[in-house]
């Protein structure tokens, strides 16, 4: 049998009853190699079906087999830096990050077991990795930053310090929030609830994505939701609220909204990156 064969033959177990006192040890090696397929990147929450940002479709599969890793475990007091803590998981055997290059600063960088990490990435202190995530080659993982579990970071992603990449797993999202490759985010944007920001695109310091705040792009002078398309610099702007003529707001009620226009060279220039850093 697959992988996948066998984390949904366990996921059908788990819905009729089974539980973490009653998994076998054949039950605790699926859920261990399918952990070691998420951090190896054989297996991902999330794949790209066609050439739009919104094609990403989520694995329901992979979802499951981290849902499991959660329903057939107990809760164990670890050790990490002198200090005990209790979790269902360990935190993941960084072993493998030096020979691709990629390092995570002291003190304070959390990578959870089932994520992956490319090659030339970076991971500031502090800063954490859940559950599921992918983080791409040449990645830059800034100072408090988060990234959520099943979040999908493409190639050559800047991350600003105090951004937050949501997670799907509580509440329960239908598909991960998605970062394609050559996107920059600034300091303290959140990008949460399936978001799918395009490749190459830039985002302006403490943007908020998220489906329920409209997109407005004028490169194609149309309103979206749920996405930003490829190539575009995108900030955050206040537009008037559909209360904005109620009794109890003078001068108006306002929400917010973000403004998408193309990107142009100096911006590119702003943010490129910095070959150094990673030599």
């Amino acid at each position: 049998m697959t992988l996948e064969a066998d984390v949904s033959d366990l996921w059908d177990r788990y819905q009729d009853g089974l539980t973490a006192a009653d998994a076998t040890d054949e039950d605790a090696a699926v859920v261990d190699e399918f952990l070691a397929a998420l951090e190896a990147g054989e297996v991902r929450a999330a794949e790209k079906t066609g050439d739009d940002v919104t094609s990403w479709e989520a694995n329901e599969w992979v979802k499951r087999g981290i849902l499991l890793n959660f329903g057939l475990r107990e809760t164990e007091p670890r050790e990490y830096g002198g200090v005990t803590y209790h979790d269902v998981l360990p935190l993941r055997d960084t072993d493998d990050l030096a020979e691709r290059g990629t390092r995570n600063t002291p003190d304070g960088t959390a990578i959870r077991r089932g994520a992956y990490l490319g090659s030339d990435c970076i991971m500031m202190s502090p800063s954490f990795v859940n559950m599921g995530a992918y983080v791409g080659d040449g990645t830059l993982v800034d100072s408090c930053d988060t990234v959520g579990s099943c979040a999908q970071l493409g190639e050559n992603v800047k991350l600003g310090a105090n951004t937050l990449i949501g997670g799907v797993l509580e509440p329960v999202e239908d598909a991960p929030v998605i970062i394609e490759d050559g996107v920059s985010l600034g300091a303290g944007c959140r990008v949460t609830s399936g978001f799918r920001v395009g490749e190459n695109s830039i985002v302006g310091e403490n943007t908020l994505l998220t489906p329920r705040i409209p997109v407005y792009d004028l490169v194609e002078e149309e309103i979206i939701y749920g996405h930003l398309p490829a190539e575009r610099r995108a900030f955050t702007r206040m537009v008037e609220s559909s209360v904005g003529d109620h009794d109890l707001f003078e001068g108006g009620a306002y929400k917010p909204a973000v403004v998408a226009t193309g990107v142009e060279e100096d911006t590119l220039e702003a943010t490129r990156r910095e070959d150094a850093l990673r030599e």
